[in-house]
C-alpha cells in the first residue's frame, strides 16, 4: 500500500496513542511491531493500528498529521470510535498478523 496515509496506533482500548505519516503503511506498521522504530513506540508497545486516512499527496497527509497531534485525547478517542468502535487492529485486514494483547 504505497500511498501517503496518517495513522493511528494504540497500545490497547483506551491507551497510550501515537500518531503518524507514511507513504508505506504496511512495511510502518510492521517496523513498529518488529520493535524496529526506536523510542515512544516501542518504550510504551503502541502497536496496534486502530485508524488510518489515505491521502493523494504526502503534504496533505503531514498537514492532517500536524491538526490530529493539536487534537485532545477525547477528540482522538472519538475519531477513532466513529469508524471502529471496538478499537479493533486493523493491520490483519492489511495482511499483517494481529497485534499481541496486552495484559
Amino acid at each position: 500500500m504505497k500511498q501517503p496515509c496518517v495513522y493511528v496506533l494504540a497500545s490497547q482500548p483506551y491507551g497510550t496513542l501515537y500518531i503518524g505519516v507514511t507513504s508505506d503503511l504496511i512495511a510502518r506498521t510492521y517496523q513498529h511491531r518488529a520493535g524496529e522504530v526506536k523510542g515512544f513506540t516501542s518504550k510504551y508497545g503502541v502497536v496496534r493500528l486502530t485508524r488510518f486516512e489515505l491521502f493523494d499527496t504526502m503534504h496533505d497527509a503531514i498537514a492532517r498529521e500536524k491538526q490530529l497531534k493539536r487534537w485532545h485525547r477525547q477528540w482522538k478517542i472519538n475519531l477513532i470510535e466513529s469508524e471502529n468502535p471496538h478499537w479493533v487492529d486493523l493491520a490483519p485486514g492489511l495482511g499483517l498478523p494481529s497485534a499481541p494483547l496486552v495484559s
